[in-house]
Order: C-alpha cells, then structure tokens, then sequence
C-alpha cells in the first residue's frame, strides 16, 4: 500500500469562502482574460493561430521561472507525478488553447468568449454526474441563469454561424474540456506548488502545440507583425506568466462550483471590449445577459446561512 505523502508547504489550503487574497486574484486574472479577447483577435489577424498561441506559451515559460525564483518555488516534479501533470496540462492547456484559439481566429472576440465561458455550465454538470458534487438551488439557479445568458448572447450569432459550425463547436469542446480539467484539479493528489504545476504544464502544452503547428502551418510562417507581437508579449507576460498560475491557485483551493461561475465576468469584459476595441455590434441580448451573469456571479459568492446556535 502506497504510503501517503505530507502535505506540501506550498499547496493551497481549500476553503469554501473566498478569502480578500482569492477575491483580490480573482478580480486581476478576470481583468486580464476579459480584455485579452479582441487582444487574441488582433494578434491571429493575418497570422497563423497555432503558431500564435506557441509563441505565447514559449515566452510565458521565462516569465513563471523569474516568479518561480523570486517566490523560492522549487522546480522539481517527483517522477511518480509526471503521467498526472501530463493528462491536466492534455485537458487544462492544450486542448483549450488549441480549440478556443481557432474558435477567435474564426468568430468575432466577443462570441468566442461567450462561448469559451460556458465551461461553468460544463463544470457544474460533470461535477454532478460524475464526480459527486452536490449543489445548492442556489447554485443551479447560478447555472440555470449562466445558461440563459448564453442562450440570449448566441441568439443573434446563431444566425450567423452556418459558415462556421465547426469553430463553435470547437469552442463548446474546449468549454467542455475545461471544465473536466478543472475537477481534475480539484480532485489531483498532486503535492506540489500551483507555480510548479503551472510551469510544466506550460512547457509540456508548448512542446506539444509546436509540433502541431510545425504538422499544420508551417508554409504560413512568417514574421509576425508589431501588432501580433503586442499580442503575444501581453499572453505571455499577464495571461500565461501571472493570471495562469492565478487560475491554478483558485482552483485547487475552491470548490469548482465557485471557481468556475466567479470567473463569469470574463465574457462579459469580453463582450464589451471587443466592441470598443474592434468595433463588435452589441444587442440587446448583450445587455440582458450582464444581469443574468450578475445573478450567477452571486448564486455563488453569496454567503450561506449562519449556522444556528444550540
């Protein structure tokens, strides 16, 4: 019988509150992944999206090691973890970042995000069929409003979409596999720190999607353009170097039904700044769903009842 290893100074302690650290986290990473969708759009304009997202990832690498060395986060992965941090960088990075990035390529900033971020939706129904979660209403009210705002955001696109079903179902995989990812996170019997982990996993997602785009794209390299470049240094610095490893922190540290539905601000921000930036057409449907993600927002972070007194 395998003997079972002492907890690791640098894992997360779980909680079912979100702490001012968790919150203060939360707030940067959905920040910095909102407004990173018409960044991503900008950056595959004209460029090739695989090679695009790899060179994220490679320049993302430096970045985790410098916090990694400041922090005194140590590199080693134990041998008997390698097959595990393989399969979560497979499900949290790899398929996500290959899907979702075409997805941009192909739709407007906006959608795309929309439907990237239907992995809450995902997330609450794998963790309840298959990995014993159980909800509160209010957290299926929290699910059932999500949904709607989806429903109401894809309304017009779905009219628009008969050109590209195969990147909105792209983008509904990815969601899919996201959210699978994050249970297994959840539930992982990793012992080491969420920087370590998000360090091999970069480096593991990199190795991988360079051999795809070296199979794939190859006789569209070219140089990328100042644009592209603003692009992929703003990836690699703030959305893989720093809220990556945020993310990793979250949610292993929360309960997948919090960490999933908190970060549904991140299509909204989406949403609205692709129509600044790029000019995007909003609705009316945009509108009505800021509040039904409201409502799932605090479905979750709402506190519960206070325990009665004896």
């Amino acid at each position: 019988m395998r003997a079972r290893r002492p907890c690791h100074p640098f894992l997360p302690k779980r909680s079912l509150q979100l702490n001012p650290r968790q919150l203060l986290l939360l707030a940067f990473l959905t920040l910095v992944w909102g407004l990173n969708w018409p960044i991503m759009k900008l950056g595959v304009t004209g460029y090739p999206p695989l090679t695009f997202r790899a060179l994220c990832l490679w320049l993302a690498l430096p970045v985790i090691m410098l916090v990694m060395r400041v922090q005194g986060v140590p590199f080693r992965l134990p041998r008997e973890d390698w097959r595990e941090v393989f399969w979560l960088a497979m499900s949290n990075m790899l398929v996500w970042n290959v899907l979702i990035i075409l997805a941009v390529k192909n739709l407007s900033s906006g959608r795309a995000a929309i439907l990237g971020y239907t992995m809450p939706i995902f997330s609450a129904l794998l963790g309840a069929c298959f990995f014993g979660a159980r909800l509160k209403r209010r957290h299926w009210l929290g699910v059932a409003a999500a949904a709607l705002g989806v429903s109401l955001l894809l309304w017009y696109e779905l009219s628009q979409l008969s050109g590209r079903p195969v990147a909105l179902l792209g983008a509904l995989l990815a969601a899919a596999t996201w959210a699978f990812g994050t249970h297994r996170l959840r539930n992982t019997t990793l012992h080491i720190a969420s920087l370590t982990l998000a360090f091999w996993m970069t480096l593991i997602a990199a190795v991988l999607l360079s051999v795809l785009c070296a199979v794939m794209e190859s006789p569209q390299w070219q140089a990328p353009s100042p644009t592209t470049w603003i692009a992929v240094a703003y990836n690699a610095v703030l959305v893989f170097g720093l809220a990556q490893a945020m993310w990793l922190m979250l949610a292993r540290s929360l309960p997948p039904i919090a960490s999933t539905l908190s970060v549904m601000m991140v299509p909204i921000l989406g949403v609205f700044s692709g129509a600044l930036g790029l000019g995007e057409v909003l609705y009316w449907q945009d509108w009505a769903a800021v509040a039904l993600v409201a409502v799932a927002i605090g479905s979750v972070l709402a506190p519960g009842p206070a325990p009665a007194k004896a």
